[in-house]
């Protein structure tokens, strides 16, 4: 099998990594947007995390730290445990959130800051060695956010015995006051726990901000990662979209994420189908087929799956939660082949275009990291008969297989389409493909033309396009219509374009003021001297969908290629996103890809 150059993207983040981790040595760079970085690399190689909210607030609930304390150690909490659920579930982090809101304040480890309960036994640091001991990660929950500090009627905050400890008065129940108890004991865990691996940061507080905790993060632990919830905070590694919902289908998650490649993006998400966050006395059930298509969907993304499991007081799951975890690992076992090692295929790591396919079929694709020329092709809604049809990106097709028998599959490829025929074994949940390539083919190379729009934003020009940043874009400077204008310096044949929208709104109208910010109307020109256009040869909708769109015309030989947007998706009610389109990239196909003979 030929091995061919890897998409932008992938070459790109190697390089990058590659030039950041040497300058590491050179001593800790000052915070700032850095959205790749080597520190991550780690999240980057994970595809799924287990979140965890347990404190004294676990039901049946306690006011007392020593006697919650005591309940854990009585039950027979192990580390260990929680380490073997995540690994079952494929996870290769946990997120502890004991110093959380609702969850009283708790911070399971041992502490010189009073101010709330903190024990004596070190669950933290039991929970740190139990994963590296197996390879895994561990990040810390802390909360910017004092609201609830006597719900329940019991007041969890104690500003007095943190005024004694600071020498003056501080009140705990205000943002500030609890930034600056915050604040502290950020530097305390830095000081204290090495080996854990950063913060999941549910929001920010203008004292951390002011005060400039992330800088000093950056400095003391330069090899932490920062996970902002909920908010793209630029001097974040990750952001974390958490609990969404309103997709069709409801597993495919990324509809409603908004955070562009190559940004570190997290899918946060509750197992059981109802209830808190954290275990409040029921048995909830977990949706097996949603929460397997969830996380498939996400990998297919390149978004990562933080999967919140309500640990009792004693950590152990819920039977149900247990059930199901016994269940993925025995499922993913099977297909984990095709997920790790993997990015989501019709981004910017190239691949086959997931999404919608033929006969109600629904699905997303990934592709080798180490094998850019090796695809998968995860159906997770069967198309109505035994035929699937693939858009194939210019990949021409050499071997289709079912990824957990061998067996070879029979297809045909032709106008831009791979059809793969005599399917009978459709999984429940996720029928995994497996497509070996002989790589692209009939794409007119992007250095042998250039760009030019009739509008464009200072610092995101057409040519952005074209180049080979994946930070780059072009933007339209909120005209519309606006033209992107292809000169291809010669004449060439024309057969497509293939355009990657930037993925930084929802692909459907969450709210009056969440739409998507894509293409809709549109139409295509050609000519042979830039001047005169004529009528145009297509014009058309594009579907509010993410990942890869493809604009079909009749073959034509011309040097110039015109697009022209005429409308986007998102309603004036949206005012971030109305009239706004950003595009990652545009490529230009000659003709399209064959079967391989």
């Amino acid at each position: 099998m030929s091995r061919r150059p890897r998409g932008r993207l992938r070459a790109w983040l190697a390089t990058t990594l590659l030039a950041v981790g040497t300058l590491l040595f050179a001593g800790p760079a000052p915070a700032r947007a850095e959205v790749v970085h080597a520190r991550q690399q780690w999240l980057r190689d994970s595809q799924a995390g287990l979140f965890l909210h347990w404190g004294m607030r676990t039901s049946p609930g306690y006011t007392s730290c020593s006697a919650w304390e005591k309940a854990v150690t009585d039950g027979g909490w192990d580390a260990d445990y929680w380490v073997g659920e995540a690994e079952k579930l494929h996870a290769k982090y946990l997120v502890l959130a004991s110093f959380h809101s609702r969850l009283g304040y708790s911070r399971a480890w041992p502490s010189d800051i009073p101010g709330s309960c903190s024990t004596k036994r070190d669950f933290l640091g039991e929970l740190i060695s139990a994963a590296d001991a197996r390879g895994l990660k561990v990040l810390l929950y802390m909360t910017d956010d004092p609201q609830w500090h006597d719900e329940g009627g019991h007041e969890w905050l104690d500003s007095a015995a943190y005024s004694d400890y600071k020498g003056r008065d501080v009140d705990l129940t205000t943002r500030d006051g609890f930034g600056e108890f915050s604040y502290d004991n950020f530097v305390e865990v830095m000081r204290n726990y090495p080996k854990l691996s950063g913060f999941w940061i549910d929001n920010d507080n203008d004292y951390w901000i002011d005060h400039g905790l992330y800088e000093k993060v950056r400095a003391d632990r330069p090899g932490w990662l920062l996970s902002n919830n909920n908010e793209d905070t630029p001097i974040m590694d990750t952001v974390s979209n958490e609990q969404k919902t309103g997709m069709s289908p409801a597993y495919d998650y990324p509809q409603a994420v908004w955070s562009p490649q190559p940004r570190l993006t997290e899918a946060c998400f509750k197992l059981p189908s109802s209830g808190a966050w954290w275990y409040s006395g029921t048995d909830s059930a977990v949706d097996q087929a949603l929460t397997l298509r969830r996380l498939i969907a996400n990998s297919g993304s390149s978004v990562k799956s933080l999967m919140a499991e309500t640990a009792q007081v004693n950590g152990r799951f819920p039977s149900k939660q247990e059930a199901f975890n016994n269940v993925a690992k025995t499922y993913l076992d099977a297909i984990w082949g095709s997920l790790n090692g993997t990015e989501g295929g019709g981004y910017s790591y190239g691949g086959l275009a997931p999404g919608a396919w033929n006969d109600g079929a629904h699905g997303v694709t990934t592709v080798s990291k180490a094998d850019p020329d090796l695809h998968f092709v995860h159906v997770l809604t069967k198309p109505s008969g035994s035929t699937l049809t693939v858009r194939d990106n210019g990949y021409r097709a050499q071997r289709i297989t079912d990824f957990r028998t061998g067996k070879q599959l029979s297809f045909s490829q032709g106008n831009g389409k791979i059809t793969i025929t005599g399917i009978a074994d459709w999984d429940p949940y996720d029928t995994v493909l497996k497509v070996e390539t002989d790589g692209r083919q009939g794409l007119i190379p992007a250095n042998s033309m250039t760009a030019s729009a009739s509008s464009s934003a200072s610092g995101h020009p057409a040519s952005a396009v074209l180049d080979a940043d994946p930070q780059g874009y072009w933007d339209n400077n909120t005209k519309l219509p606006v033209s992107l204008t292809f000169d291809l310096r010669s004449a060439k044949s024309i057969q497509y374009l293939a355009i990657n929208q930037r993925e930084w709104s929802v692909s459907y109208a969450r709210s009056d003021t969440e739409q998507s910010a894509r293409i809709r109307d549109y139409q295509i020109q050609v000519s042979s001297d830039g001047t005169d256009w004529g009528s145009a040869v297509k014009t058309g909708t594009l579907p509010s969908a993410r990942g890869v769109q493809f604009i079909d015309i009749p073959a034509t030989t011309k040097r110039y290629v015109r697009l022209t947007v005429n409308s986007t998706w998102a309603a004036a009610t949206d005012t971030k996103r109305y009239k706004k389109l950003l595009i990652d990239e545009v490529r230009i196909g000659s003709g399209y890809a064959g079967k391989s003979s």
